[in-house]
This record gives structure tokens, sequence and C-alpha cells, in this order.
């Protein structure tokens, strides 16, 4: 694997692991509480974080196969360069619309999202490992939010995305009364 794919990737898993850590100590009620009415509860975050990493990683994996038949994107990459904290401070709006395909609407506990997590790592590093020689800038698809990004913003979305969360879980955290 090369050295951009590799650190991006161990980023995605160092962030996996600063989430994993921020719920360890959580009750499932703890885990299942709404700090509002039109709020997620921690579980509702993971399971959103769960839904929208499936599709980062089909996306990402459809894109590259897209490369290795030679079809590429037709659209201009007008965050060519970027890294993904630029691009979503030039594109995302505050309280921002969750894409419909990310919205927690499964439920279940905490323990089965944080394992769905966990299990996300493996498929992460496999499409690491194909994506072995290919020119990640080339590789372009558009996120409903933020436009055209490339392979290496993706792989630095999933990160970016995990660690905005866990500052949401922590957050809550510090809201709700201790038990």
């Amino acid at each position: 694997m090369n050295s951009t794919v590799s650190n991006l990737i161990h980023q995605a898993a160092s962030a996996r692991v600063r989430l994993l850590a921020t719920t360890a100590q959580l009750t499932e009620e703890e885990a299942g509480l709404k700090p509002g009415n039109e709020q997620w509860s921690i579980s509702n975050i993971v399971e959103h974080l769960v839904l929208s990493e499936h599709y980062e990683l089909n996306k990402l994996w459809q894109t590259m196969e897209e490369a290795r038949s030679g079809k590429k994107w037709s659209g201009e990459h007008i965050h060519r360069g970027l890294s993904i904290e630029e691009v979503i401070a030039r594109t995302w709006k505050p309280q921002e619309q969750t894409p419909p395909y990310a919205l927690p609407r499964i439920g279940g506990p905490l323990a089965y999202w944080k394992e769905c997590l966990i299990c996300s790592q493996s498929i992460l590093d496999v499409l690491g490992n194909c994506l072995e020689g290919l020119d990640l800038e080339s590789m372009i698809f558009p996120h409903p939010l933020a436009g055209p990004l490339d392979a290496r913003q993706r792989l630095e979305l999933i990160r970016l995305h995990m660690d905005r969360h866990v500052a949401q879980i922590e957050r809550i955290r510090a809201a709700t009364p201790a038990r």
C-alpha cells in the first residue's frame, strides 16, 4: 500500500479508536438518551457513522473499479488539491441536512453499531490495498453536500466525520448528568 493511502487509512483507524473510546463506558440507557426532541442520541450518531461510512466505502470502491476500466468522472474537480477540512469549510452550512442514506433509521443497541464500526475498518483496509498504484486525485465522484471529491478527500472525510461526531458525543456526555 502506498504511503499516502496507508497514512489516510491509519488516520481513519485512529479516529475510529477515539470514537470507540469515547463511547466505551456508556450504558445502553445512556447511549439511547436524546439531548432534545430533534437531536440524535449517541446510538443514533454511531448508527449514522456506520451508514455514512458504508456509503463512502461503496462509492470509493465503485469509483476505483470505474478507474480501472478507464471510465472517469466528466465534471470539473473544483476542490483539486484541497484538504477535506478546506472543502468542508467552503461547502457545508451550519446544521447541514444529513443525506437520506445516512439518516439513522434502523435503531438498536449501541453495542451493535460499535461492532459494525469496528468491522468497517477491515473493509477500509482491503480497499486500501486495492487502491495500490491508482491515482487518488483522478478518482472523483460527487458528494451530496461537498460536491466533487477525489478518493484522497473521501478517505480524509471518513476520519474527519468520525472526529466531528466524537466532539458531538463528548458535548452530549458533558451535558448529561452522571447517573
